[in-house]
C-alpha cells in the first residue's frame, strides 16, 4: 500500500484502508458482543426470558452512526472517482487495442508495441477499444482498471511517479487464454522516452519519409535546372 507508483495510489489506498478499518472494527465489536451476550443471558443466569419493547436512544444511535460512516465512505470514493475522471488537457495520448489475448499500444508517430512505454512524471491518457470481446486493462501498481469494449472508446489516465516496470493484466474473462493476457508498462525518464520513441519509428514510415524527401529534392533540382535553361 501507498507505494506511490502513480498519482492515484494515495487516494485509492486511503479509501481502501478507511473502509477496511471500519469493517474490522465492527467485525470485532459484533463478535465480542455476540460472545458476551451468550454468557450474560444464558439459561442458567436467566431462566425466564424477558422481552424488550424498544429503546429509542439506542435505535437512533445505530441508525445515525452507520449513516455517517457510509457518507464518509462515499466521500472518499467520490474524491477518487472525480480525480480519475478529470483528464488533463496536456495528457500524452496513446491508443490501446485489446484482442484475444493481447494488448497493442499505438503511438502518434506510428510506433506499435505490445509493451506500454510512458514518460515519467507526465500525464498519460489511454484510449481503449476492443477488436472482439470485452476486456479490462488493469495496472495494479497504479490502482487503475478500465473496461475495454468493442465499438466504443473508453478513456483512462494516470501520471507515473516511479521509474520502473509494472504488470498489466486483463481483468475481464475473455476466453480460453485469458490468464495469459499479461504485459508490462515501462516508466522511463522523459529524455530516455523521447530517444526510444524516435528510434522506434517503423521502418516503413522512415522509408516513406526518405522517399518523400528524395522526391522533394528531385523536384527542386528539376525546377532549378529548368530555370537555369530558361535563363
Amino acid at each position: 500500500m501507498f507505494s506511490g507508483a502513480s498519482n492515484f495510489v494515495e487516494s485509492v489506498d486511503s479509501a481502501f484502508f478507511f473502509i477496511t478499518a471500519i469493517s474490522v472494527f465492527f467485525l470485532v465489536l459484533v463478535t465480542f458482543l455476540m460472545i458476551f451476550f451468550v454468557f450474560k443471558y444464558n439459561k442458567k443466569r436467566n431462566p425466564k426470558a424477558v422481552n424488550i419493547h424498544g429503546n429509542v436512544p439506542l435505535e437512533i444511535t445505530w441508525t445515525v452512526i452507520p449513516t455517517i460512516l457510509v457518507l464518509f465512505m462515499f466521500w472518499f470514493g467520490w474524491v477518487g472517482y472525480k480525480q480519475m475522471s478529470t483528464i488533463p488537457e496536456n495528457a500524452y495520448q496513446i491508443d490501446v487495442t485489446a484482442q484475444m489475448w493481447q494488448f497493442k499500444f499505438h503511438y502518434k508517430n506510428g510506433v506499435q508495441t505490445d509493451t506500454l512505454y510512458v514518460p515519467h512524471k507526465t500525464p498519460v491518457q489511454l484510449n481503449l477499444k476492443s477488436l472482439d470481446v470485452n476486456h479490462a486493462l488493469f495496472i495494479p501498481a497504479f490502482r487503475i482498471k478500465k473496461d475495454v469494449y468493442a465499438n466504443r472508446v473508453n478513456k483512462v489516465w494516470f501520471e507515473p511517479e516511479e521509474i520502473g516496470s509494472f504488470d498489466i493484466a486483463c481483468a475481464e474473462y475473455c476466453g480460453l487464454n485469458h490468464s495469459y493476457m499479461y504485459t508490462r508498462i515501462v516508466v522511463m525518464p522523459q529524455n530516455d522516452f523521447d530517444k526510444w520513441l524516435a528510434e522506434a519509428v517503423p521502418k516503413e514510415s522512415t522509408e516513406a519519409n526518405e522517399n518523400q524527401d528524395a522526391k522533394t529534392t528531385t523536384t527542386e533540382s528539376t525546377g532549378t535546372a529548368e530555370d537555369t535553361t530558361t535563363n
